[in-house]
């Protein structure tokens, strides 16, 4: 006998710890949705044992009939393989944005943690594809008679979203929402989050729950008479930052620093506008092109500048590196030149090289 109300949320990851993102909205004893499908990092684990090192899905998938993507981050989208592995067939709804992106993000995982062999993950890959079922934001989706689900701008990261679900029919509804992960107000590129008018049932991300963010204004001050510090001595300066989010964030707000500053000099014999930025991860690279191509999703001060003649994302100074033999290049190059530089690199390049 089935003794649950519904709706009602099993979670299968980021209980413990901040990965492993996978929520289970139950709307009946045979339907069900999963948001997100993430991979567990670190020494984080699911509540069945699920890990890093044990990636298989543990949990019943028989009666899950789609799967809801808040945005494309490895921590909630990693495990989609094995969850195709394990025998899901539903489809896979996201934002218009992260369609672009997710199968970048997945391929990159298929070859680092799932299969090295290309025809395999070219098969994954495709596989995907045609389950992907693209968005657009603030419109209803009814995903089976019951539930619908909406979709609405998290600012995290471009395409990243928080879901409204609607459980129940007629008036004798219940509304869920899942938070996904959310950005600060004002971030680069990204139009501010809004919030929801309410709901019965809130499931959110509490990373920086304890913290202030700080202004965005202070902070590009701060990054700014950082680099000026930190180019005195002519040297390099490295910037560890995520492929996609924190690099175009970056380079977005380095041509701003740039275009102000312009022919005044950030040391001796070298003016702002003639100091390379390099982008030296073939990843961001990518990620960076499809920012690029989606500008509809930027928010107005972004496509201002744009209008205005603009390269927020390709400005004249940015130098980019897309493969081995021209990372093993530009490395010698800056260790024989006397020439300050800035070099944006994966954080995990920055840590084992």
């Amino acid at each position: 006998m089935d003794t649950h109300q519904y709706p009602h949320i099993l979670h299968h990851g980021a209980v413990t710890g901040t990965t492993g993102s996978c929520h289970e909205l139950v709307a009946d004893q045979s339907r069900s949705i999963l948001i997100d499908c993430g991979l567990f990092q670190g020494s984080d684990v699911g509540p069945y044992g699920a890990s890093a090192d044990n990636l298989q899905i543990d949990f019943d998938i028989s009666r899950v009939q789609a799967l809801v993507v808040t945005h494309v981050h490895i921590d909630h989208v990693g495990r989609i393989p094995w969850l195709l592995a394990a025998g899901f067939e539903g489809p896979i709804y996201c934002s218009e944005p992260s369609a672009k992106l997710l199968p970048i993000v997945l391929d990159d995982a298929f070859r680092l943690s799932f299969s090295r062999q290309p025809q395999s993950v070219e098969r994954y890959i495709k596989l995907i594809e045609s389950r992907l079922r693209p968005l657009p934001y603030k419109k209803w989706q009814t995903i089976f008679p019951g539930l619908q689900v909406r979709l609405q701008r998290a600012g995290h990261i471009l395409g990243s979203a928080y879901v409204e679900c609607k459980v129940g029919e007629d008036r004798n509804t219940t509304t869920v929402i899942f938070s996904g992960d959310l950005g600060a107000p004002y971030a680069p590129i990204l139009p501010a989050p809004k919030p929801p008018h309410g709901c019965d049932i809130l499931v959110i991300e509490s990373t920086y729950g304890d913290r202030n963010h700080e202004n965005r204004k202070t902070r590009r001050q701060r990054l700014e008479a950082t680099l000026k510090k930190a180019l005195q001595d002519q040297g390099t300066v490295l910037i560890p930052a995520f492929s996609i989010g924190r690099t175009q964030e970056l380079l977005y707000e380095l041509e701003d620093i740039i275009y102000r500053n312009g022919s005044k000099q950030v040391v001796d014999g070298l003016l702002w506008n003639q100091l390379p930025i390099i982008l030296d991860s073939p990843l961001a690279s990518r990620f960076t092109e499809v920012y690029r191509q989606l500008t509809p999703f930027w928010e107005v001060e972004a496509l201002k500048k744009v209008l205005n003649g603009r390269n927020p994302l390709s400005f004249d100074q940015l130098l980019t590196v897309d493969s081995a033999m021209a990372h093993q290049k530009m490395v010698r190059h800056l260790a024989g030149s006397t020439r300050p530089a800035v070099v944006i690199s994966a954080s995990g390049m920055c840590t084992g090289g």
